[in-house]
């Protein structure tokens, strides 16, 4: 791999994605961030959309733009900050994984003294975005760190290390009720355990392209769990994910074009286990990435809801 990290060799990144441009010595810390693969923010993004138009609702106002603004540039902000911590504490096990090997610290693109300053630069950006918000929002935020922190560990000692990511990348499904309504009410719970559900379950179609390698390095993960249960085990998981999500909706009295929304949801999980192949890994990386198109259907319904009621 070229020491200056031009090659850009991480298999699922984004071709010809704009990281391509940039000049070569800012390149690695793109790629550290995972700017080269935006469906990582997307995922941690949406479960924030999601509770910021679902509060709106409960609230009996319209959606707020700005907060899905500030959401945004924080969830860009901690997909980078989650991704380098993962790369500094996985940089020997990513040596060893093909997949992987081609990341910035195992490549030998940036230094670990690099990437750890570039760390605190990406969280500084996301304190600014979460000090913006109220008192309980902040605190609600702080409190997301304790799963990001500790799941890169989870993959050395447990099978399951998805339920921490899920503990993580859902946390946004509580932040929009934090963020709007200063508490989280029963529908927000409902949300985020949902919500936790689905990165178990999208998170589970991703692993299906490292089963060999995971097994060879002696990583966990729930494709190697459930072997030739997968497909079960992830319609389980999205079947979860809809009756919370369905719960949810219950409790904040949600109107017609969420339901619409959430229909539209449960059509495209379905479809994913559906055609799913555990042998393809190819086919994995994209119904991995089109559960941004799913999260969007679902927060599309619940944006259309919260300004219907007004109405």
């Amino acid at each position: 791999m070229a020491g200056d990290g031009l090659s850009g060799a991480i298999p699922d990144a984004v071709r010809r994605s704009f990281v391509e441009k940039l000049p070569p010595a800012w390149r690695p810390y793109a790629r550290l961030a995972r700017l080269d693969r935006p469906i990582g923010w997307w995922l941690l993004l949406l479960p924030c959309w999601w509770s910021a138009a679902l509060a709106a609702r409960l609230a009996g106002d319209l959606p707020s733009l700005p907060l899905f603004a500030l959401f945004l540039i924080g969830a860009v902000a901690m997909r980078g900050a989650g991704s380098t911590w993962n790369d500094i504490t996985d940089r020997d096990l990513d040596a060893r994984v093909a997949r992987t090997m081609g990341r910035p610290l195992p490549s030998g693109a940036v230094s670990v003294a690099r990437a750890a300053l570039f760390l605190a630069a990406q969280l500084l950006v996301g304190l600014l975005v979460l000090l913006s918000l109220n008192r309980f929002a902040i605190l609600a935020g702080l409190c997301a760190m304790a799963p990001v922190i500790v799941y890169p560990f989870m993959k050395r000692v447990t099978n399951h290390p998805q339920i921490v990511l899920g503990l993580a990348f859902a946390w946004g499904a509580l932040m929009g009720f934090a963020a709007h309504l200063g508490a989280i009410p029963p529908a927000g719970f409902a949300l985020y355990a949902g919500a936790i559900l689905w990165v178990i379950g999208y998170d589970t179609i991703y692993a299906l392209q490292d089963i060999e390698d995971d097994a060879i390095v002696g990583i966990g993960s729930t494709a190697r769990a459930y072997g030739d249960r997968v497909r079960l085990f992830i319609a389980a998981m999205f079947a979860g994910t809809l009756a919370l999500v369905g719960l949810a909706l219950v409790l904040s009295g949600s109107g017609p074009a969420a339901w619409l929304g959430l229909a539209a949801f449960a059509v495209h999980l379905g479809w994913q286990v559906a055609i799913l192949r555990r042998e393809d890994a190819a086919q994995a990386l994209r119904l991995f990435r089109a559960n941004r198109d799913a999260g969007l259907l679902l927060f599309a319904g619940l944006f259309l809801d919260a300004i219907a009621q007004r109405f």
